[in-house]
Protein backbone atom coordinates (compact mmCIF):
# COMPACT_ATOMS: atom_id res chain seq x y z
CA UNK A 1 0.00 0.00 0.00
CA UNK A 2 0.78 3.88 -0.43
CA UNK A 3 1.83 6.13 2.02
CA UNK A 4 0.22 9.10 2.69
CA UNK A 5 2.89 11.57 1.62
CA UNK A 6 2.08 9.53 -2.28
CA UNK A 7 -1.70 9.79 -2.09
CA UNK A 8 -1.45 13.41 -0.90
CA UNK A 9 0.99 14.63 -3.52
CA UNK A 10 -1.48 12.56 -5.54
CA UNK A 11 -4.59 14.57 -4.60
CA UNK A 12 -3.03 17.96 -4.58
CA UNK A 13 -1.62 17.59 -7.77
CA UNK A 14 -4.93 16.43 -9.79
CA UNK A 15 -7.83 18.48 -7.43
CA UNK A 16 -8.02 21.17 -9.42
CA UNK A 17 -8.62 18.89 -12.81
CA UNK A 18 -10.37 16.41 -10.91
CA UNK A 19 -12.77 19.18 -9.78
CA UNK A 20 -13.17 21.17 -13.27
CA UNK A 21 -14.14 17.88 -14.70
CA UNK A 22 -16.74 17.41 -12.38
CA UNK A 23 -17.83 21.28 -12.48
CA UNK A 24 -17.42 21.55 -8.42
CA UNK A 25 -16.89 25.31 -7.70
CA UNK A 26 -14.47 24.35 -5.00
CA UNK A 27 -13.36 21.35 -2.93
CA UNK A 28 -11.57 20.68 0.16
CA UNK A 29 -10.02 17.27 1.09
CA UNK A 30 -8.35 15.78 4.14
CA UNK A 31 -6.70 12.46 4.79
CA UNK A 32 -6.04 11.07 8.50
CA UNK A 33 -3.91 7.81 8.47
CA UNK A 34 -1.13 6.83 10.83
CA UNK A 35 -2.00 9.55 13.11
CA UNK A 36 -0.85 12.08 10.63
CA UNK A 37 -3.25 14.46 8.95
CA UNK A 38 -2.95 15.60 5.03
CA UNK A 39 -5.23 18.58 3.52
CA UNK A 40 -5.64 20.10 0.37
CA UNK A 41 -8.14 22.68 -1.25
CA UNK A 42 -8.79 24.01 -4.88
CA UNK A 43 -11.84 26.35 -6.67
CA UNK A 44 -13.61 28.97 -5.50
CA UNK A 45 -15.62 29.16 -2.57
CA UNK A 46 -18.70 31.67 -4.00
CA UNK A 47 -18.69 32.44 -7.50
CA UNK A 48 -20.36 35.80 -6.47
CA UNK A 49 -17.42 37.04 -4.73
CA UNK A 50 -14.18 34.86 -6.65
CA UNK A 51 -12.91 33.83 -3.05
CA UNK A 52 -10.67 31.21 -3.59
CA UNK A 53 -10.96 27.93 -1.32
CA UNK A 54 -7.84 27.30 1.13
CA UNK A 55 -7.45 24.78 3.50
CA UNK A 56 -9.04 26.58 6.47
CA UNK A 57 -12.09 27.57 4.70
CA UNK A 58 -15.36 26.06 6.22
CA UNK A 59 -17.83 23.94 4.14
CA UNK A 60 -21.11 23.33 5.66
CA UNK A 61 -20.99 19.31 6.58
CA UNK A 62 -24.85 18.73 6.41
CA UNK A 63 -26.17 15.47 7.18
CA UNK A 64 -22.50 14.53 8.90
CA UNK A 65 -24.06 17.00 11.21
CA UNK A 66 -26.48 13.45 12.18
CA UNK A 67 -23.06 11.98 13.77
CA UNK A 68 -22.68 14.53 16.06
CA UNK A 69 -26.24 14.50 17.14
CA UNK A 70 -26.07 10.88 17.84
CA UNK A 71 -22.15 11.29 19.67
CA UNK A 72 -23.91 13.45 22.02
CA UNK A 73 -26.61 11.27 22.75
CA UNK A 74 -24.15 8.42 23.50
CA UNK A 75 -22.39 10.72 25.89
CA UNK A 76 -25.53 10.88 27.65
CA UNK A 77 -25.83 7.24 27.39
CA UNK A 78 -22.58 6.95 29.21
CA UNK A 79 -23.66 9.40 32.05
CA UNK A 80 -26.17 7.45 33.04
CA UNK A 81 -28.92 9.93 31.93
CA UNK A 82 -30.55 8.51 29.13
CA UNK A 83 -31.68 4.94 28.29
CA UNK A 84 -31.57 4.32 24.38
CA UNK A 85 -34.84 1.29 24.77
CA UNK A 86 -36.99 3.65 26.82
CA UNK A 87 -39.71 5.27 25.07
CA UNK A 88 -38.39 9.18 24.12
CA UNK A 89 -41.46 10.59 25.70
CA UNK A 90 -40.09 9.62 28.66
CA UNK A 91 -37.78 12.66 28.27
CA UNK A 92 -39.79 14.75 26.17
CA UNK A 93 -43.41 14.57 26.44
CA UNK A 94 -43.88 16.90 24.06
CA UNK A 95 -42.67 14.80 21.51
CA UNK A 96 -45.75 13.98 19.06
CA UNK A 97 -46.74 12.89 15.62
CA UNK A 98 -49.59 11.26 14.03
CA UNK A 99 -50.00 7.93 15.18
CA UNK A 100 -50.16 8.87 18.92
CA UNK A 101 -49.79 4.87 19.91
CA UNK A 102 -46.45 5.03 17.85
CA UNK A 103 -45.42 8.10 19.05
CA UNK A 104 -46.10 6.70 22.74
CA UNK A 105 -43.71 3.89 21.47
CA UNK A 106 -41.00 5.44 19.30
CA UNK A 107 -37.74 4.96 21.54
CA UNK A 108 -34.33 6.70 21.23
CA UNK A 109 -32.40 3.80 19.58
CA UNK A 110 -35.37 3.86 16.76
CA UNK A 111 -34.70 7.39 16.24
CA UNK A 112 -30.77 7.07 15.77
CA UNK A 113 -31.05 3.88 13.58
CA UNK A 114 -33.98 5.67 10.95
CA UNK A 115 -36.88 2.96 12.10
CA UNK A 116 -39.26 5.22 13.74
CA UNK A 117 -41.28 4.89 10.85
CA UNK A 118 -42.73 8.92 10.51
CA UNK A 119 -42.02 10.74 7.85
CA UNK A 120 -38.93 13.13 8.26
CA UNK A 121 -38.41 15.49 5.43
CA UNK A 122 -40.22 18.08 7.17
CA UNK A 123 -38.09 20.90 7.33
CA UNK A 124 -40.45 23.24 8.97
CA UNK A 125 -39.67 26.92 9.88
CA UNK A 126 -39.16 28.18 13.79
CA UNK A 127 -37.44 31.14 13.52
CA UNK A 128 -33.50 31.40 14.12
CA UNK A 129 -34.16 32.30 18.18
CA UNK A 130 -32.40 29.62 20.80
CA UNK A 131 -35.94 27.81 20.98
CA UNK A 132 -36.30 26.48 17.93
CA UNK A 133 -35.62 23.10 18.10
CA UNK A 134 -37.99 23.40 20.71
CA UNK A 135 -40.83 24.61 18.89
CA UNK A 136 -40.20 22.27 16.01
CA UNK A 137 -41.57 19.76 17.76
CA UNK A 138 -44.88 21.05 17.55
CA UNK A 139 -44.92 21.46 13.77
CA UNK A 140 -44.47 17.57 13.51
CA UNK A 141 -46.98 16.70 15.88
CA UNK A 142 -49.22 15.46 12.53
CA UNK A 143 -46.57 13.92 10.78
CA UNK A 144 -47.71 10.60 8.97
CA UNK A 145 -46.46 7.41 10.32
CA UNK A 146 -45.38 5.06 7.16
CA UNK A 147 -45.02 2.20 9.25
CA UNK A 148 -44.94 0.13 12.69
CA UNK A 149 -41.79 1.66 14.48
CA UNK A 150 -38.81 -0.62 14.00
CA UNK A 151 -40.14 -2.09 10.88
CA UNK A 152 -37.56 -1.34 8.19
CA UNK A 153 -35.31 1.78 7.76
CA UNK A 154 -35.88 5.25 6.26
CA UNK A 155 -33.92 8.16 6.56
CA UNK A 156 -35.59 10.43 8.49
CA UNK A 157 -34.62 14.35 9.51
CA UNK A 158 -37.27 15.05 11.98
CA UNK A 159 -36.02 12.08 13.73
CA UNK A 160 -32.42 13.67 14.63
CA UNK A 161 -34.26 17.64 15.43
CA UNK A 162 -35.73 15.39 17.99
CA UNK A 163 -32.24 13.77 19.12
CA UNK A 164 -31.43 17.33 19.27
CA UNK A 165 -34.01 18.18 21.20
CA UNK A 166 -33.24 15.36 23.92
CA UNK A 167 -29.66 16.81 24.30
CA UNK A 168 -31.20 20.49 25.09
CA UNK A 169 -33.13 19.18 27.15
CA UNK A 170 -31.03 16.91 29.34
CA UNK A 171 -27.77 19.30 29.07
CA UNK A 172 -29.88 22.37 29.90
CA UNK A 173 -28.51 24.51 26.81
CA UNK A 174 -29.35 25.01 23.09
CA UNK A 175 -28.18 22.68 20.85
CA UNK A 176 -25.40 24.33 18.91
CA UNK A 177 -23.89 25.16 22.61
CA UNK A 178 -24.09 21.47 23.61
CA UNK A 179 -22.21 20.66 20.06
CA UNK A 180 -19.69 23.40 21.08
CA UNK A 181 -19.20 22.07 24.68
CA UNK A 182 -19.40 18.71 24.01
CA UNK A 183 -17.35 18.21 21.25
CA UNK A 184 -16.24 20.67 19.92
CA UNK A 185 -14.17 22.22 22.69
CA UNK A 186 -13.05 18.74 24.12
CA UNK A 187 -11.44 17.68 20.27
CA UNK A 188 -9.98 20.66 20.84
CA UNK A 189 -11.56 21.80 16.92
CA UNK A 190 -11.05 25.36 16.15
CA UNK A 191 -12.86 26.10 12.65
CA UNK A 192 -16.25 24.63 13.56
CA UNK A 193 -19.29 27.00 12.76
CA UNK A 194 -22.57 25.99 14.57
CA UNK A 195 -24.67 29.25 11.89
CA UNK A 196 -24.25 31.96 9.96
CA UNK A 197 -22.62 33.98 12.24
CA UNK A 198 -19.97 32.38 13.20
CA UNK A 199 -19.27 30.93 9.93
CA UNK A 200 -18.22 34.17 8.65
CA UNK A 201 -15.58 34.62 11.18
CA UNK A 202 -14.03 32.14 8.77
CA UNK A 203 -13.55 31.76 4.88
CA UNK A 204 -16.91 30.48 4.37
CA UNK A 205 -18.18 28.70 1.11
CA UNK A 206 -21.66 29.33 -0.11
CA UNK A 207 -23.46 26.45 -2.16
CA UNK A 208 -23.58 26.26 -6.09
CA UNK A 209 -26.97 25.14 -7.75
CA UNK A 210 -27.43 24.04 -11.12
CA UNK A 211 -28.02 27.23 -13.46
CA UNK A 212 -30.33 27.41 -16.27
CA UNK A 213 -27.38 26.00 -18.76
CA UNK A 214 -26.58 23.20 -16.30
CA UNK A 215 -23.43 24.75 -14.97
CA UNK A 216 -23.52 25.85 -10.92
CA UNK A 217 -24.59 29.29 -9.84
CA UNK A 218 -24.95 30.78 -6.35
CA UNK A 219 -27.40 29.60 -4.19
CA UNK A 220 -30.07 31.97 -3.18
CA UNK A 221 -29.43 31.78 0.65
CA UNK A 222 -26.82 29.86 2.88
CA UNK A 223 -28.48 27.49 4.73
CA UNK A 224 -31.38 25.76 5.92
CA UNK A 225 -33.58 26.22 8.82
CA UNK A 226 -32.50 26.69 12.43
CA UNK A 227 -34.78 24.14 13.58
CA UNK A 228 -33.22 21.57 11.29
CA UNK A 229 -29.44 22.20 12.88
CA UNK A 230 -29.21 18.76 14.86
CA UNK A 231 -30.07 16.69 11.80
CA UNK A 232 -27.46 19.16 9.50
CA UNK A 233 -29.24 22.34 8.39
CA UNK A 234 -25.84 24.45 8.99
CA UNK A 235 -22.90 22.95 11.05
CA UNK A 236 -19.70 23.68 8.97
CA UNK A 237 -16.21 22.93 9.20
CA UNK A 238 -12.67 22.45 7.56
CA UNK A 239 -11.85 18.65 6.79
CA UNK A 240 -9.09 19.28 9.26
CA UNK A 241 -11.66 19.56 12.02
CA UNK A 242 -14.05 16.80 10.80
CA UNK A 243 -11.28 14.60 10.57
CA UNK A 244 -10.38 15.11 14.85
CA UNK A 245 -14.01 13.88 15.26
CA UNK A 246 -13.37 11.09 12.82
CA UNK A 247 -10.37 9.95 14.45
CA UNK A 248 -11.82 9.88 17.86
CA UNK A 249 -14.36 7.85 16.86
CA UNK A 250 -11.08 5.43 15.28
CA UNK A 251 -9.24 6.03 18.98
CA UNK A 252 -12.13 4.32 21.03
CA UNK A 253 -13.87 7.72 22.35
CA UNK A 254 -10.17 9.64 23.19
CA UNK A 255 -8.61 12.91 21.58
CA UNK A 256 -5.76 13.51 20.85
CA UNK A 257 -4.95 14.99 24.17
CA UNK A 258 -5.97 11.90 26.13
CA UNK A 259 -9.42 13.53 26.52
CA UNK A 260 -11.58 10.94 26.88
CA UNK A 261 -15.28 12.07 25.23
CA UNK A 262 -16.79 9.48 24.70
CA UNK A 263 -16.84 5.40 26.28
CA UNK A 264 -15.80 3.05 24.36
CA UNK A 265 -18.58 1.10 24.50
CA UNK A 266 -20.73 3.43 23.03
CA UNK A 267 -18.34 3.92 20.37
CA UNK A 268 -18.65 0.25 19.66
CA UNK A 269 -22.30 0.31 19.60
CA UNK A 270 -22.47 3.18 17.53
CA UNK A 271 -20.70 0.87 14.55
CA UNK A 272 -23.35 -1.99 15.43
CA UNK A 273 -25.36 -3.11 12.64
CA UNK A 274 -29.15 -2.06 13.61
CA UNK A 275 -31.04 -2.18 10.31
CA UNK A 276 -30.38 -3.42 6.74
CA UNK A 277 -30.95 -1.50 3.94
CA UNK A 278 -32.70 -2.40 0.53
CA UNK A 279 -30.72 -2.50 -2.42
CA UNK A 280 -30.05 1.11 -2.87
CA UNK A 281 -26.74 1.17 -4.50
CA UNK A 282 -25.22 4.59 -3.78
CA UNK A 283 -25.94 4.08 0.07
CA UNK A 284 -24.46 1.87 2.69
CA UNK A 285 -25.56 -2.31 3.53
CA UNK A 286 -26.61 -0.99 6.95
CA UNK A 287 -27.15 1.42 9.55
CA UNK A 288 -25.74 1.64 13.16
CA UNK A 289 -26.54 4.26 15.66
CA UNK A 290 -26.10 7.20 13.36
CA UNK A 291 -23.13 6.06 11.46
CA UNK A 292 -23.48 4.48 8.08
CA UNK A 293 -22.00 0.92 7.36
CA UNK A 294 -20.68 -0.19 4.28
CA UNK A 295 -19.23 -3.85 3.93
CA UNK A 296 -16.61 -3.24 0.90
CA UNK A 297 -13.78 -5.21 0.54
CA UNK A 298 -11.28 -4.61 2.77
CA UNK A 299 -13.98 -2.96 5.53
CA UNK A 300 -16.16 -2.38 7.18
CA UNK A 301 -16.00 1.18 6.76
CA UNK A 302 -18.55 3.55 8.86
CA UNK A 303 -19.49 7.05 7.43
CA UNK A 304 -21.99 9.57 6.16
CA UNK A 305 -22.89 12.08 3.41
CA UNK A 306 -24.51 15.25 3.76
CA UNK A 307 -26.25 17.48 1.60
CA UNK A 308 -27.68 21.07 1.95
CA UNK A 309 -28.65 23.92 -0.45
CA UNK A 310 -25.79 23.80 -2.96
CA UNK A 311 -22.75 21.70 -0.58
CA UNK A 312 -22.26 18.40 -0.69
CA UNK A 313 -19.63 16.12 2.19
CA UNK A 314 -18.78 13.06 2.48
CA UNK A 315 -16.88 11.01 5.37
CA UNK A 316 -15.70 7.56 5.64
CA UNK A 317 -13.16 5.93 7.64
CA UNK A 318 -11.93 2.17 8.16
CA UNK A 319 -10.78 1.83 12.08
CA UNK A 320 -8.64 -0.97 11.54
CA UNK A 321 -6.64 0.72 9.06
CA UNK A 322 -6.70 3.76 11.33
CA UNK A 323 -7.87 6.33 7.70
CA UNK A 324 -10.12 7.98 7.47
CA UNK A 325 -10.99 11.14 4.51
CA UNK A 326 -13.46 13.76 4.06
CA UNK A 327 -14.40 15.38 0.83
CA UNK A 328 -16.10 19.22 1.55
CA UNK A 329 -17.71 20.47 -2.08
CA UNK A 330 -20.17 23.63 -2.92
CA UNK A 331 -21.66 22.54 -6.03
CA UNK A 332 -21.54 20.21 -9.21
CA UNK A 333 -21.31 16.74 -10.08
CA UNK A 334 -19.90 15.62 -6.30
CA UNK A 335 -20.80 11.85 -6.54
CA UNK A 336 -18.50 11.14 -9.72
CA UNK A 337 -15.54 13.37 -7.50
CA UNK A 338 -16.56 11.55 -4.43
CA UNK A 339 -15.81 8.37 -5.98
CA UNK A 340 -13.09 8.83 -7.95
CA UNK A 341 -10.85 10.53 -4.33
CA UNK A 342 -12.22 7.88 -2.37
CA UNK A 343 -11.76 5.09 -4.36
CA UNK A 344 -7.99 5.31 -5.05
CA UNK A 345 -7.37 7.08 -1.65
CA UNK A 346 -8.95 4.12 0.93
CA UNK A 347 -7.26 1.40 -1.96
CA UNK A 348 -4.01 2.79 -1.43
CA UNK A 349 -4.06 3.48 2.41
CA UNK A 350 -6.57 1.08 3.90
CA UNK A 351 -7.26 -2.01 1.38
CA UNK A 352 -10.31 -1.10 0.52
CA UNK A 353 -12.35 -1.47 -2.42
CA UNK A 354 -15.29 0.58 -2.56
CA UNK A 355 -18.41 -1.16 -4.33
CA UNK A 356 -19.00 0.40 -7.95
CA UNK A 357 -21.43 2.26 -8.50
CA UNK A 358 -24.82 1.57 -10.14
CA UNK A 359 -24.57 1.28 -14.15
CA UNK A 360 -27.13 0.35 -16.73
CA UNK A 361 -27.75 -3.17 -17.19
CA UNK A 362 -26.51 -4.01 -21.16
CA UNK A 363 -29.72 -5.30 -20.86
CA UNK A 364 -32.64 -3.87 -19.19
CA UNK A 365 -34.27 -6.30 -16.36
CA UNK A 366 -37.83 -6.99 -16.87
CA UNK A 367 -39.78 -5.26 -14.59
CA UNK A 368 -43.45 -5.92 -13.27
CA UNK A 369 -45.31 -2.73 -14.10
CA UNK A 370 -48.63 -3.94 -12.09
CA UNK A 371 -46.28 -4.19 -8.72
CA UNK A 372 -44.51 -0.47 -9.49
CA UNK A 373 -46.83 1.67 -11.60
CA UNK A 374 -48.94 4.33 -9.23
CA UNK A 375 -48.43 7.23 -6.82
CA UNK A 376 -46.54 7.68 -4.41
CA UNK A 377 -45.86 10.87 -1.99
CA UNK A 378 -43.61 12.81 0.90
CA UNK A 379 -43.58 15.91 2.55
CA UNK A 380 -41.00 16.59 -0.31
CA UNK A 381 -42.48 15.44 -3.40
CA UNK A 382 -45.38 13.73 -4.98
CA UNK A 383 -43.71 11.07 -7.68
CA UNK A 384 -45.51 9.29 -10.27
CA UNK A 385 -44.35 6.32 -11.83
CA UNK A 386 -45.85 5.64 -15.37
CA UNK A 387 -45.24 3.97 -18.85
CA UNK A 388 -45.82 5.34 -22.14
CA UNK A 389 -46.73 4.06 -25.39
CA UNK A 390 -43.14 2.66 -26.30
CA UNK A 391 -43.13 1.02 -23.52
CA UNK A 392 -40.99 2.83 -21.17
CA UNK A 393 -40.92 4.07 -17.73
CA UNK A 394 -40.75 7.73 -16.35
CA UNK A 395 -41.02 9.21 -12.49
CA UNK A 396 -42.80 12.38 -12.52
CA UNK A 397 -42.09 14.58 -9.34
CA UNK A 398 -44.24 17.66 -7.97
CA UNK A 399 -42.11 19.12 -5.48
CA UNK A 400 -43.49 20.95 -2.32
CA UNK A 401 -42.86 23.29 0.24
CA UNK A 402 -39.49 24.87 0.55
CA UNK A 403 -37.94 22.41 -2.57
CA UNK A 404 -40.78 23.64 -4.90
CA UNK A 405 -39.23 27.76 -4.17
CA UNK A 406 -35.65 26.47 -5.17
CA UNK A 407 -36.11 25.95 -8.70
CA UNK A 408 -38.60 25.03 -11.96
CA UNK A 409 -40.23 21.33 -11.49
CA UNK A 410 -37.71 19.03 -12.27
CA UNK A 411 -38.00 17.21 -15.48
CA UNK A 412 -39.48 13.54 -16.00
CA UNK A 413 -37.09 10.89 -14.97
CA UNK A 414 -36.78 7.69 -17.46
CA UNK A 415 -36.39 4.16 -15.24
CA UNK A 416 -34.25 1.31 -16.42
CA UNK A 417 -34.61 -2.45 -14.96
CA UNK A 418 -31.82 -2.95 -13.19
CA UNK A 419 -32.09 -5.39 -10.09
CA UNK A 420 -34.83 -6.89 -9.07
CA UNK A 421 -37.81 -4.56 -7.93
CA UNK A 422 -34.80 -1.90 -8.16
CA UNK A 423 -34.57 0.30 -11.39
CA UNK A 424 -32.06 3.20 -12.21
CA UNK A 425 -32.86 5.91 -13.95
CA UNK A 426 -31.51 6.34 -18.11
CA UNK A 427 -29.74 9.65 -16.86
CA UNK A 428 -27.28 10.41 -14.20
CA UNK A 429 -27.28 12.93 -11.79
CA UNK A 430 -24.41 14.96 -9.99
CA UNK A 431 -22.41 12.19 -11.39
CA UNK A 432 -24.51 9.06 -9.89
CA UNK A 433 -27.68 7.03 -10.75
CA UNK A 434 -29.68 6.60 -7.70
CA UNK A 435 -31.66 3.40 -8.25
CA UNK A 436 -35.51 3.16 -6.68
CA UNK A 437 -36.37 0.20 -4.71
CA UNK A 438 -39.70 -0.88 -5.09
CA UNK A 439 -40.75 -2.74 -1.58
CA UNK A 440 -43.38 -3.83 0.41
CA UNK A 441 -47.28 -4.98 -0.50
CA UNK A 442 -50.04 -2.92 -0.34
CA UNK A 443 -51.94 -6.44 0.10
CA UNK A 444 -52.58 -6.98 -3.45
CA UNK A 445 -48.99 -7.35 -4.96
CA UNK A 446 -48.58 -3.63 -5.79
CA UNK A 447 -45.21 -2.19 -3.73
CA UNK A 448 -46.42 -0.54 -1.13
CA UNK A 449 -43.12 1.94 -1.08
CA UNK A 450 -40.65 3.83 -3.01
CA UNK A 451 -37.57 4.03 -1.59
CA UNK A 452 -34.52 5.82 -2.45
CA UNK A 453 -33.50 6.07 1.10
CA UNK A 454 -36.79 7.37 2.05
CA UNK A 455 -39.79 5.06 1.85
CA UNK A 456 -42.56 7.40 0.09
CA UNK A 457 -45.86 5.60 0.25
CA UNK A 458 -47.96 4.87 -2.14
CA UNK A 459 -50.75 6.88 -2.08
CA UNK A 460 -53.48 5.79 -5.32
CA UNK A 461 -55.79 3.40 -4.38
Amino acid sequence: MSDLNEIGTWVRENLPALIAEAHVPAASVGILAGGEVFTAAAGVLNKNTGVEADEDSVFQIGSITKTWTATLIMQLVDEGLLDLDAPVRDTVPAFAVGDDAAASAITTRQLLSHVSGFEGDLFNDTGVGDDAVEKYLATIADAPQLFVPGERFSYNNAAFVVLGRIVEVLRGQTYDQALHAHLARPLGLTHVATDASQAIMFRAALGHIPGDDGEPVPAPVWSLVRSNAPAGSMLAMTPRDLLGFAGMHMAGGVAPDGTRVLSAQSVAAMQERQVDLPDLGVLGDAWGLGWEIFDWAGGPVYGHDGGTIGQNAFLRFAPSAGVAVVLLTNGGDTVDLYYRLFSKVLSALAGVDMAALPVLPESPVEVDLDRILGTYSSSVSDSTVSVDDEGRIWLSRTMKGIFAELGPAPAPVELVGWSGDSLLPREENHGMRMPHAFVGDDGSGRALYLHTGRADRRVDA
